[in-house]
C-alpha cells in the first residue's frame, strides 16, 4: 500500500487597491506559480516579477520554497503588489513570527567588528517590515459622487 507525502502549507493573504492574493508556500525547489501559469508567464513586466520575488530574495527562501497563488481582481500591478504583500504575510507566519519578540539584541559586535545580524524569526518579520513588505498601501481610487463629474471634478459653475 503507498503512503500518502503530507506537506505542510503555510498561507498568507495580501491586497492591494482591487486585487486579492491568496498564497500558498510550500517546502520545494523554488518554482512560483500565479493562477496555474509560469511566474514569467503571468507577469511580463521585470518590475512586477521582482515585487513577487522581493521578500522570498529578502529571507533567502527563493531556492528553497514553491509558491501557489491565487489572484483575483485589479491590474497587473495591483495583483503583484498584492501578491508581494501575501508571500511576506506568510514568510511571518511560517518562521513563528507572531508571537512576542525576545529582548533588543541592538548594538552586538561580532569577532570582526562587524555588527551581529539579527537571524532570529523576529529578525526576519523586522527585515520585512522595514522593506516596507508587510504593510499594506492603502490607496484605493476614490468613487464617483453625484452631481459632479468625477470623484472632484466639477461641472463649470456660471454666477449669472
Amino acid at each position: 500500500m503507498a503512503t500518502a507525502k503530507t506537506t505542510t502549507a503555510t498561507l498568507g493573504t495580501g491586497r492591494r487597491k482591487t486585487a486579492v492574493a491568496r498564497v500558498r508556500l510550500t517546502d520545494g525547489n523554488g518554482t512560483i506559480t500565479v493562477n496555474d501559469r509560469p511566474l514569467e508567464d503571468f507577469f511580463t513586466e521585470l518590475k512586477d516579477r521582482n515585487a513577487v520575488t522581493g521578500p522570498l530574495e529578502l529571507c533567502g527562501q527563493r531556492a528553497k520554497l514553491n509558491v501557489t497563488v491565487t489572484v483575483s481582481g485589479g491590474g497587473y500591478s495591483g495583483q503583484a503588489g498584492a501578491t508581494c504583500q501575501g508571500i511576506a504575510r506568510a514568510l511571518k507566519i511560517m518562521f513563528g513570527g507572531d508571537s512576542a519578540p525576545p529582548p533588543a539584541a541592538d548594538g552586538q559586535v561580532g569577532p570582526d567588528g562587524q555588527p551581529v545580524e539579527d537571524t532570529s524569526p523576529f529578525g526576519l518579520v523586522k527585515r520585512l517590515r522595514d522593506s516596507g513588505y508587510l504593510t499594506r498601501d492603502g490607496r484605493m481610487k476614490e468613487r464617483k459622487k453625484y452631481g459632479r463629474k468625477g470623484a472632484r471634478k466639477s461641472f463649470q459653475f456660471s454666477k449669472r
